[in-house]
């Protein structure tokens, strides 16, 4: 009788167990958006001149011909302390390197809704070295960083564009680096090469408690097992990209937050995009917006929901054909 009833009670556990999964999957397939949206807020299809936002120009399209030869897109949430820092080091490499050679280029601001100062304080660039070199786009709320990426590269003018992250932990000098790298692997006009940190990692491990090492080699493990394979960093917030990659690969792009690199980079072995990996300087700045342990637990929750929802249809990707 009473191994009778402990088999109910394992298979009553078991029908619960997989009504909830089956019901947590149908209620995700339905509660998806099939494709990312492209769309543009009025507010964010214009460009202003000067902080007075009295002259506004339209943005252009990353569907037009590249007429600047590198984009910097910067994503920037609550970011007007820490952004000068970025830009003046950013700029002051950019306008040598022009000094030098025919080299032209344009620095993408996305204020991502910010509550600060942090368009104003880019407002001040572009009036400084003129729109031509630094713009800024005010989003109408808060997309989440890979939403705001998403929205510079919309709009990028480049040959080749990069997104750098707003507090200056990696360095301009580097960017050489990757451009040589995404020269050799570029094939049919499309490539990725990523910054990578995973030369420092050994050193950082030993400034780690054992809890968020054992997060960050957990959340590795899920991203190679589920996601991506072959990247030793995708977290790095310094990548570059081929104009006909960022096209497709932006416009595919359904992750608004912190593991937006991880669908970029799912999507572009899913393109058979060539991904290079170039080792670059990085220092940790104070003020980062993620709350350790916390961001690795949510981080390895939206990897989960990636694949899921490819998997199970949930989101789609658009064919090239289409997007020709």
């Amino acid at each position: 009788m009473a191994l009778c009833c402990l088999c109910e009670l394992m298979l009553y556990i078991v029908v619960l167990a997989l009504t909830v999964v089956v019901g947590s999957i149908v209620f995700i397939y339905f509660n998806s958006e099939r494709y990312p949206s492209l769309l543009f807020h009025s507010t964010e299809k214009t460009f202003y001149h000067s902080p007075d936002q009295e002259a506004s120009t339209k943005f252009p399209s990353l569907k037009d011909e590249s007429s600047v030869d590198l984009t910097i897109v910067v994503p920037a949430y609550n970011e007007e302390k820490r952004l000068p820092v970025m830009l003046d080091e950013a700029l002051e490499y950019l306008e040598n390197r022009k000094k030098t050679s025919k080299f032209t280029y344009e620095i993408v601001i996305v204020d991502d809704g910010s509550k600060d100062a942090t368009s104003k304080v880019g407002l001040k660039y572009s009036q400084k070295y003129g729109t031509n070199k630094v713009r800024v786009m005010t989003l109408n709320k808060n997309r989440g960083k890979g939403g705001a990426v998403r929205q510079g590269m919309l709009v990028g003018r480049g040959k080749i564009l990069l997104f750098a992250d707003a507090d200056g932990a990696s360095k301009f000098s580097d960017v050489e680096k990757l451009e040589e790298e995404l020269k050799k692997i570029c094939e049919n006009g499309l490539a990725v090469v990523c910054g990578s940190r995973a030369h420092l990692e050994e050193e950082s491990i030993a400034h780690r408690s054992i809890i968020r090492t054992f997060l960050m080699h957990g959340f590795h493990f899920l991203v190679s097992f589920l996601c991506v394979r072959g990247v030793r960093d995708t977290q790095c917030g310094f990548k570059l990209l081929s104009r006909q990659a960022a096209d497709v690969l932006f416009s595919n792009l359904h992750v608004n937050r912190w593991a937006f690199d991880v669908d970029l980079l799912y999507l572009a072995q899913f393109f058979r995009v060539p991904i290079g990996e170039v080792a670059v300087k990085w220092e940790e700045i104070e003020g980062s917006k993620m709350v350790p342990v916390l961001s690795w637990i949510e981080m390895g929750l939206d990897i989960l929901l990636i694949r899921l929802r490819y998997l199970i249809g949930a989101w789609k990707i658009r064919d090239l054909k289409s997007m020709e």
